[in-house]
């Protein structure tokens, strides 16, 4: 099976000092690159454990100088905690630096936590996200800015800088709304889910609806990405890569509930492994077990990409390493695909 594999990171703090995750990661971005992942994500979350990486576009600059192939995309920049105009020459400075190599996800953010902390209502978040993106979109391919909106209104305001890229840099939108799906489906936009099989089948074929009546309007566009995401952990035996991978993401799962727990009233359910394995996010195991639940799953769901998780909760910088090189090694020949060139 040929399968275009990329990489996830929330860079989730760990109980070490943060310089020390940052190098870690470093570390492991030269590892990916090396070893032909298409792309590497990087989510933004403000004011918790669960980021650090508040401001992802300053991670993926130092990325870019460390890398050749890798493309690199931000699952998401959180449009409503920024200035459109100053996000726009933001995209352009790192498309610059990365030759090309950047993609661009945009979206409103999840937690409306930490978009309170901004003094940003969630009610709100959609419709500031919708006119942010157009105001994006205008400043990436347009000389000039007029826009006149509710929140946004810029008048002939000259846009001097423009991505390396010839166009738009390709646009992520991540989602696990099956209308949202839609939505991305009929934009062309490449999305990613992070949810059970059957619920990324869902998911998935509301995509291809929205993308079939795109089809009508550009015949022969090349079908976007389609991603699944989960948690890897690659060891000798199924025994050793469920303890050392169920322990990061039990760490990790803690971090993910910080906020909801700090201000939601209702009882948080404790932690279940069973539970957990049973949704499906999660494949731990020997080589062969990897393989074989990833082609479960890309079957399952329709998906045309698979994004792994390397490195989460407290693992270790040398245990993040051995799982990719293992996964590296014994798992990725098996969905080879044709390898991606260097940029000039």
């Amino acid at each position: 099976m040929q399968l275009d594999l990329g990489v996830i990171d929330h860079l989730d703090r760990q109980d070490r000092p943060v310089h020390e995750t940052y190098e870690s990661r470093l570390e492991l971005m030269k590892l990916y690159d090396r070893a032909g992942f298409s792309t590497f994500h990087l989510t933004e979350h403000h004011f918790t454990p669960l980021g650090l990486a508040p401001s992802p576009m300053v991670f993926l600059s130092a990325a870019a100088s460390i890398t050749q192939r890798i493309r690199l995309a931000p699952l998401v920049l959180i449009l409503p905690l920024y200035h459109p105009l100053r996000l726009a020459g933001e995209i352009c400075m790192l498309d610059q630096i990365s030759k090309g190599r950047l993609d661009i996800g945009l979206g409103r953010g999840i937690s409306p936590y930490e978009l309170a902390y901004f003094n940003v209502n969630h009610l709100e978040s959609a419709a500031i996200h919708r006119e942010a993106l157009e105001v994006v979109k205008m400043a990436l391919t347009q000389p000039v800015v007029n826009f006149r909106g509710d929140y946004f209104k810029f008048f002939n305001v000259p846009m001097q800088l423009k991505p390396y890229q010839a166009g738009m840099p390709a646009m992520w939108y991540p989602t696990g709304v099956p209308d949202s799906a839609e939505l991305a489906g009929s934009q062309g936009w490449h999305t990613c889910f992070l949810v059970p099989d059957e619920r990324a089948r869902l998911l998935a074929g509301r995509y291809r609806q929205g993308w079939d009546r795109r089809q009508a309007e550009h015949p022969g566009e090349p079908l976007p990405k389609i991603g699944i995401t989960r948690f890897i952990y690659v060891a000798e035996t199924d025994a050793e890569a469920r303890r050392v991978g169920m322990e990061g993401y039990r760490v990790w799962y803690e971090k993910f509930g910080y906020l909801w727990s700090r201000f939601d009233p209702r009882p948080q359910a404790p932690f279940d492994p069973e539970q957990q394995m049973a949704s499906g996010t999660l494949i731990f195991g020997s080589p062969a077990t990897v393989r074989e639940r990833i082609e479960q799953s890309v079957t399952a769901t329709g998906a045309n990409y698979f994004v792994t998780r390397f490195a989460y909760g407290n693992l270790t910088h040398a245990q993040s390493a051995a799982s990719l090189q293992a996964f590296t090694e014994e798992v990725m020949p098996h969905f080879a695909t044709a390898p991606q060139e260097p940029r000039p």
